[in-house]
């Protein structure tokens, strides 16, 4: 079972109650029921995505959004230890590290997320509507840009500085003075957050192939009449 944490639970719910309560059938026009129904499309598909990669082993369970270790991570070490950071055990518990840290980073581009789709203008919401699977997914994360980054770069600066006293971990790393955690961090952060696109996407083209999955009348409503310009 899914164990959302609480941080994101609570947010969830708030930021996207308004999204949520409406009627089914929206009285502001087509163009009006059309980016309403693109803002729940999001809303339902980033929630679903978000409910599975906050979790402790999310990302690391999950092959569409699972992290690998960047290449060149014993550039600048010694043979010996860049032989250990090599070895099956310490790339497992590294890499194990990683996919939990990119589950809290997750959980904090929440409210940056949620915030974007309440926001949420559609320059042209019939051509996202009828566009490609995760096309809706696309245009959120072109608006958001690299805003992403920032809200989940700091997690893993902690993840790689704090290692428990009893990880493998922590005496290889703390004697890699060549190591340029700075880099890995970037690296890492950078494949969490299309780790995070894409698990949204993947809920977004779930809910496109079968409408009545979203469970809001109004997605459902504009998915399966489509429009047509």
């Amino acid at each position: 079972m899914y164990k959302p944490s609480r941080r994101f639970l609570v947010l969830g719910t708030a930021l996207l109650a308004p999204l949520l309560v409406l009627p089914g059938c929206a009285t502001t026009g087509s163009g009006g029921d059309l980016t309403e129904g693109l803002r729940r499309l999001l809303g339902t598909s980033s929630q679903r995505a978000l409910a599975r990669l906050v979790t402790d082993n999310g990302y690391f369970n999950d092959p569409v959004a699972r992290i690998s270790l960047p290449a060149g991570l014993n550039d600048r070490s010694t043979a010996v230890l860049g032989a250990l950071l090599r070895s099956a055990p310490v790339q497992r518990e590294l890499t194990i590290v990683v996919n939990r840290a990119a589950g809290n980073a997750a959980d904090r581009a929440a409210p940056l997320i949620y915030d974007s789709i309440r926001s949420l203008t559609f320059s042209d919401a019939a051509a996202i509507v009828n566009g490609g699977p995760t096309a809706a997914t696309s245009y959120l994360e072109r608006r958001i840009g690299d805003r992403i980054i920032g809200a989940m770069f700091p997690e893993f600066g902690d993840a790689l500085h704090q290692f428990g006293s009893g990880s493998i971990l922590g005496p290889v790393l703390g004697a890699a003075t060549g190591i340029d955690i700075p880099a890995i961090q970037r690296a890492v952060t950078d494949h969490a957050s299309q780790g995070l696109w894409r698990a949204i996407g993947r809920e977004e083209a779930a809910i496109r192939a079968e409408p009545a999955r979203a469970g809001d009348p109004l997605v459902e409503k504009i998915l399966s009449e489509r429009v047509l310009n």
